[in-house]
């Protein structure tokens, strides 16, 4: 199964597929080598920030192993008007990437000698500006 990676560098995002199973047995906290995600990224260094599973459960630091767990949560991301004392169980996934993890979210740490936009040039590029109507002409 292919990893979907979104990289993140200071407000860009670039996103990459990857066929390989390099990063099964990784946790959340671990540092990668850019080589090891594609031969491009050379002397680039990653840091796993989070993912999602196929059915779009988080990861989540605090969870040892690959399994899901449900727990109790009373503040943090997936809590939105969060009344004082409310409680709500939630189901998360354990920080160890396993074939079962579709998405993985990274930051660059070390940059390469390459720019990301040099080897991504598709990529977030400016939108097109729209053509404005001619206006009406008064009669």
């Amino acid at each position: 199964m292919a990893f979907k990676i979104n990289i993140s560098d200071k407000g860009k995002a670039w996103k990459v597929q990857l066929e390989s199973e390099v990063l099964v047995g990784k946790s959340l906290g671990d540092k990668i080598d850019g080589k090891d995600i594609k031969a491009e990224l050379e002397g680039y260094e990653f840091e796993i920030t989070g993912g999602s599973d196929i059915s779009g459960f988080p990861m989540a630091k605090e969870i040892v192993g690959i399994g899901l767990k449900r727990r109790l949560l009373s503040k943090g991301w997936g809590m939105r008007d969060s009344g004082e004392g409310m409680l709500r169980r939630k189901t998360q996934r354990g920080k160890t990437i396993s074939s079962a993890v579709s998405l993985i979210n990274m930051k660059v740490i070390k940059s390469g000698s390459k720019a990301l936009q040099e080897i991504f040039p598709e990529q977030n590029q400016p939108k097109a500006k729209k053509e404005a109507a001619p206006a009406p002409v008064a009669a």
